[in-house]
């Protein structure tokens, strides 16, 4: 079980880069709010192999920032919201693109939202599937690599991936419902970790 008890100090992993592999990364954002430390944090990320940044924040954008101290890295914006319930197939569809391309040019990108607990993970979660990891084996590496993640829009992706790939009936039954039972067995307190996260940011 992988759970918020295997977790001490959520802030401490809010901008930590997490990699799950060598074309996917997980964070949470650049602090552009403190431009010394934003900066310090863009180039660590370019140190650690950096090449393109994913944003999935529908209420903020570090674009103007990324290009002015990083031109070199490439910029996807991806807003959405973070409401807690479904996200579209054409959100997931352009995060397939981004990744792709990153791929083909072997790059490394670092997907992120605000603090790294659902859309970043959930994202890379659909990535993660089309690159054709299991549906279980995917959420366990992401939780193995950010403890913090709540993946809360796995259902949206394993969804979006099941009717991509035109699976139907019974078997896509059985992997939905596997996926939401991978996630109630394997909670993390999300109202601790979110308010622990904004505790440290105030």
């Amino acid at each position: 079980m992988k759970t918020t008890q295997n977790i001490s100090d959520p802030a401490a992993w809010h901008r930590t880069l997490c990699h799950i592999n060598n074309w996917l990364a997980v964070c949470g954002d650049l602090d552009t709010t403190r431009p010394e430390i934003g900066k310090a944090q863009l180039q660590a990320w370019i140190d650690e192999g950096i090449t393109d940044i994913i944003d999935l924040r529908g209420e903020w954008s570090d674009e103007n920032f990324v290009a002015t101290y990083a031109p070199e890295i490439n910029y996807h914006y991806l807003g959405t919201h973070d409401d807690g319930g479904w996200q579209e197939d054409e959100w997931f569809e352009a995060g397939l693109n981004a990744i792709r391309t990153v791929q083909e040019l072997g790059g490394k990108a670092v997907v992120h939202c605000h603090m790294g607990v659902n859309r970043a993970p959930s994202m890379a979660y659909r990535m993660l599937l089309d690159s054709g990891h299991d549906h279980i084996e995917a959420l366990e590496l992401i939780r193995d690599a950010r403890p913090i993640a709540g993946i809360i829009y796995a259902p949206a992706a394993i969804s979006h991936h099941l009717r991509s790939n035109g699976v139907d009936g019974l078997t896509a039954t059985e992997r939905k419902v596997q996926v939401r039972n991978w996630l109630n067995d394997n909670p993390v307190d999300l109202y601790w970790v979110i308010s622990r996260i904004r505790q440290s940011e105030s």
